[in-house]
């Protein structure tokens, strides 16, 4: 039965992460919400989820002529090196601190889109 609830919630956010919405925001929570995982596991499971679920997106997004290629590296080669002295620095964190710092964001990006909305709203 875990296996089935973890396959539900690792389709979920692999659909959320593939429409650019962010899939860790789903599958963190409910891997240590529902499944009690420890939020080391469940961060470490979605850096690795997401490595192919990026690859799989950007061929798509590709394939459909919405990614700009120039410039590309300069993005994704950062990107590389910041997520994993991220995953580096978080091993030494504590689980508690790694879950308040995880929830602070989820607050921090509720609020950004939130602004993002009224200011879309305020533009029409």
């Amino acid at each position: 039965m875990i296996f089935n609830i973890t396959l539900i919630f690792a389709v979920l956010s692999g659909l959320l992460g593939g429409m650019g919405m962010g899939g860790g925001t789903i599958l963190i929570p409910a891997l240590t919400i529902f499944l009690g995982v420890e939020q080391h596991v469940a961060q470490a499971a979605n850096l690795f989820a997401f490595l192919p679920m990026s690859l799989i997106s950007l061929k798509v997004h590709a394939g459909n002529g919405l990614v700009q290629k120039n410039g590309i590296l300069s993005i994704i080669i950062p990107a590389v090196i910041v997520s994993s002295a991220g995953a580096a620095i978080a091993a030494f964190i504590p689980s508690e601190a790694l879950q308040k710092l995880f929830g602070a964001f989820l607050v921090a990006l509720a609020i950004k889109q939130l602004y993002d909305l009224k200011k879309l709203k305020s533009k029409k």
